[in-house]
C-alpha cells in the first residue's frame, strides 16, 4: 500500500486525512480478476482494494469524483477520423484508475486525438513522434503501461491495415452462441423473417424470462459493431416481461443469423464528409400501432452511429412519423457536428435523407398549420437549424433508403444490400 500512497502524494490529487471520529469503519474487500486479450489469453493478473461505496458521505469521505467516459460513437467517430487522417491508433492502460492529475495542452500544427474510457486510454496522431512524447509524457507522470497498436478495446475487435480498419466483436458472438447452445443449426440470411409480426402473443406458452432476458442483453451489447441487427433486437426487447415461446423463436433466429461472421469496415477516404438517413415504419407496431423511427449517419463512408426507437405517442400520418424521425436524426447529427469541432473539423448544411415529401415540406414551412399543431414542439427545432444551414433535409428514393434496415424487416435481397451498402462485410 506504500507504494500506491507514494503514486498519490506525487501526484497530488490524494490527501491522507484523519477519519472522523463518530464514523463507522468502512468495509473493504480484495477483488480479483485477471484481463484477457481479444484472443481470451491472460494478459494480467488484478487486483483491488474495494471499499463500501455507500457507506460513504461527500464532505467527508470523499468532495468530488469524476471518471471520463466516452460514448461508443464517440469512439467509432474517433476511429472513422484516423482512416481519413490515415494514421495509426495506440493503446495504454492505466494501472490506477484514481490517478487523477492536471495535464497542461498544447495545440501547434500536428493534431494528437484522445480518447478515454475510465483507465483505458487510445490515441493517434498525424506525427508519429508526438504519439511517442505523448506516451513518454504520460508515463512519466502516472503509473501506466504502452500496450501498442490498438486491437482490443471495451470489448470492441480493431484491425488496422492498408486499406482501413475492421471492427468486429467476432469473439464474443463466439462465446454467445457457445452459451445458449446455438453452435449449430440451420443459417439464415436475415435476423427477423418478413412474414412474422411480433405481438404480445397472450395465449402462447410462456418460457423462462431470466433466460429470455440474458439472450436480450447480450444481443444488445453486441449492436456496438452489428447495426444489421439492432431493429430485431430492440422489437424482441419489447418482450421481456412476458415473453412467449414466439418469441424466443424471434431471438434464436437472431442467433442463427449470427453464426455467419462479419465485421464493421471503415474504409480509408481522403474526404471528410458528414451525413444522415432518417426513415420510419409508420404504426408498425401491431399492439399499440406506435411507429418505429430509423436512423443512421455517416463521416465519409464509415458508419459511426445508428438507432431504432418506437415512438412514445401514436402518429397521426406517416408525414408527422417521419418528421418525427428527421427530428432524432437532427438531434444525433448536431451532436456529432459538435463533437467533430474538437477535430478542428465544421460542417454546413449537413444532408438528411427522407423518403417522405411531406416531411420535408414541413421542415421548410416556417408557419405552422393547423395540420401540424398536434405536433409536440420539441420537434419542430429542426426548423430552426434548416432556416440557420446546419442541416439541410433531402428527399432519397425509398430504394436507397439505408434507415430502412432499422424500421422493418427486409427481404433477403434488400437486406444484403443495405447491408453491404453500411460497410458490413463477411469474413472467414
Amino acid at each position: 500500500m506504500q507504494e500506491e500512497l507514494n503514486q498519490f502524494e506525487r501526484n497530488k490529487v490524494w490527501e491522507l486525512v484523519q477519519r472522523p471520529m463518530h464514523q463507522n469503519v468502512i468495509g473493504t474487500k480484495w477483488v480479483f480478476r485477471n484481463k484477457m486479450n481479444e484472443e481470451g489469453s491472460v494478459v494480467r493478473n488484478k487486483a483491488r482494494l474495494v471499499a463500501k461505496g455507500y457507506c460513504q458521505e461527500e464532505g467527508i469521505d470523499f468532495d468530488e469524483t469524476f471518471a471520463p467516459v466516452a460514448r461508443l460513437e464517440a469512439i467509432r467517430m474517433f476511429l472513422a477520423y484516423t482512416t481519413h487522417k490515415n494514421f495509426i491508433v495506440y493503446q495504454m492502460d492505466v494501472k490506477s484508475a484514481f490517478l487523477n492529475g492536471l495535464l497542461e495542452e498544447e495545440k501547434k500544427k500536428s493534431i494528437l486525438l484522445v480518447q478515454i474510457y475510465v483507465d483505458d486510454i487510445i490515441f493517434g496522431s498525424t506525427n508519429k513522434d508526438l504519439c511517442e512524447k505523448f506516451s513518454n509524457l504520460m508515463q512519466s507522470e502516472f503509473e501506466m503501461s504502452m500496450m501498442g497498436e490498438l486491437n482490443f478495446f471495451l470489448g470492441l475487435q480493431i484491425k488496422q491495415c492498408q486499406e482501413g480498419i475492421y471492427i468486429s466483436q467476432s469473439k464474443y458472438t463466439k462465446e454467445l452462441l457457445k452459451k445458449f447452445g446455438i453452435e449449430e443449426g440451420r443459417i439464415v440470411t436475415t435476423p427477423m423473417a418478413t412474414n412474422i409480426k411480433l405481438d404480445k402473443d397472450e395465449k402462447g406458452k410462456s418460457v423462462d424470462e431470466s433466460k429470455y432476458r440474458g439472450m436480450i442483453g447480450s444481443l444488445l451489447y453486441l449492436t456496438a459493431s452489428r447495426p444489421d441487427i439492432l431493429h430485431a433486437v430492440c422489437l424482441c426487447a419489447h418482450f421481456q416481461s412476458n415473453s412467449k415461446e414466439s418469441h424466443m423463436s424471434a431471438v434464436k433466429r437472431i442467433f442463427r443469423y449470427l453464426m455467419i461472421a462479419r465485421v464493421l469496415f471503415y474504409p480509408k477516404n481522403e474526404k471528410i464528409s458528414l451525413k444522415g438517413y432518417s426513415d420510419s415504419d409508420y404504426a408498425g407496431n401491431i399492439d399499440d400501432r406506435k411507429s418505429t423511427s430509423g436512423s443512421c449517419q455517416f463521416l465519409d463512408d464509415c458508419l459511426v452511429s445508428w438507432f431504432s426507437n418506437k415512438h412514445i405517442c401514436v402518429s397521426l400520418s406517416t408525414a408527422k412519423a417521419e418528421y418525427i424521425s428527421t427530428a432524432f436524426c437532427c438531434t444525433q447529427l448536431l451532436w456529432i457536428k459538435q463533437t467533430l469541432a474538437d477535430y478542428k473539423c465544421s460542417f454546413k448544411n449537413v444532408p438528411i435523407f427522407c423518403d417522405n415529401i411531406s416531411a420535408i415540406n414541413i421542415t421548410q414551412n416556417p408557419v405552422h398549420h393547423n395540420r401540424t399543431k398536434h405536433i409536440e414542439i420539441r420537434h419542430h427545432f429542426q426548423r430552426d437549424c434548416v432556416s440557420k444551414r446546419k442541416i439541410e433535409i433531402s428527399f432519397v428514393p425509398s430504394q436507397d433508403q439505408l434507415a430502412d434496415i432499422f424500421t422493418k424487416p427486409l427481404s433477403s435481397e434488400t437486406f444484403a444490400s443495405i447491408r453491404a451498402r453500411l460497410g458490413i462485410m463477411h469474413t472467414e
